[in-house]
């Protein structure tokens, strides 16, 4: 932590508009909530706005308190930095007092840096670049991985000076117009098994026949819940969940292919009992709505800041492959299961 930090809260602390700047996909976007918390109860009576990735802005409307969600184009390419100029110019027109970068990207920090803002906090990145430090006022050096990214973005704050609760977590609300739409969809069920079978990358998925057993299986149990099967809405994902759903003789009591907006698959993650999958933006929804959960995840070095923390997770690796996961099976994610029931 470097002295600057510290008194960040300090020197801020009057402020009336704030910006919270990330720039992250969907699961930085869901391990940001808990520090959006603590920001909006350090900043009662401020303005308060947030930016996040387009795709993943939607999220953000489940946080309370937040007073101006902003989306950046980042899916799937960027734009140039000349073509920030405009976006710039309405930073320093909407009269940031403050800005709370918690991301440390390159792009991130220009952002930060050219706001107009007094006061700019900032967490040293791996890596920074040469004009790293002339973005930011305030800067905090805390260390990366170890832990969950919520918790190191929590961390962060507490660097900075911001009194930051023992019981900082995830409190979100979805709006009721998409509860009863899930209510429609799901004929009011809950306490169902959620099973999200895709990732974004073949390597990190289970081999189909792996998966096929697993929901078969899940099926099968006659003394169990009922079985939902979600994926997003590409040919990629659709064309994995007709192959997976070929291959069982009795099928899921629910599938939405595609058919979810990103509020209605975390509400329907929310009602779920358990929900399955690997590492992917849904396992993330259900850290937000505090579902339990058996994942799959390829066993790399910085895997424990994208686990779910708790008692009420499993979690099972694999090596990675082109053709999915190795060294991993069905009968162990069932095992995993039935671990977390007893």
């Amino acid at each position: 932590m470097n002295e600057q930090g510290r008194s960040f809260y300090d020197q801020a602390r009057d402020v009336s508009r704030l910006l919270v700047l990330d720039l992250g996909f969907l699961g930085d976007t869901v391990h940001l909530i808990p520090a959006l918390h603590e920001i909006r109860r350090a900043w009662p009576k401020a303005e308060l706005h947030v930016m996040a990735e387009e795709k993943a802005k939607k999220i953000l409307e489940v946080v309370p308190g937040i007073d101006v969600i902003l989306g950046y184009p980042r899916f799937p390419k960027g734009p140039k930095w000349y073509e920030d100029f405009g976006r710039v110019k309405r930073l320093r027109t909407s009269g940031y007092d403050a800005v709370i970068n918690l991301n440390g990207s390159d792009r991130s920090s220009i952002l930060t840096g050219t706001s107009g803002a007094k006061w700019r906090l900032g967490r040293v990145p791996p890596k920074p670049a040469a004009f790293w430090k002339y973005c930011f006022t305030h800067t905090v050096d805390v260390g990366q991985g170890g832990r969950p990214v919520f918790i190191q973005r929590l961390d962060c704050l507490k660097a900075a000076g911001l009194p930051v609760s023992e019981d900082a977590g995830y409190a979100v609300e979805i709006p009721a117009d998409v509860k009863a739409a899930v209510d429609v969809k799901l004929d009011g069920g809950h306490d169902y098994i959620h099973i999200s079978p895709c990732t974004t990358q073949d390597l990190k998925e289970l081999p189909m026949d792996e998966l096929a057993k697993l929901v078969a299986a899940l099926i099968a149990d006659n003394d169990g819940p009922k079985v939902v099967i979600s994926c997003a809405p590409n040919d990629r994902e659709k064309g994995k969940v007709a192959e997976l759903l070929s291959r069982l003789s009795e099928q899921p009591w629910k599938v939405f292919a595609g058919e979810l907006t990103l509020l209605e698959l975390a509400e329907v993650i929310g009602r779920a009992k358990r929900h399955f999958g690997g590492d992917s933006g849904a396992l993330h929804l259900a850290l937000m709505m505090n579902t339990a959960t058996v994942s799959w995840f390829r066993d790399y070095e910085g895997k424990v800041e994208w686990l779910p923390p708790g008692d009420e997770h499993r979690v099972v690796f694999g090596q990675e492959s082109p053709e999915g996961l190795q060294d991993l099976t069905a009968d162990q994610l069932l095992a995993a299961y039935q671990s977390s029931l007893a």
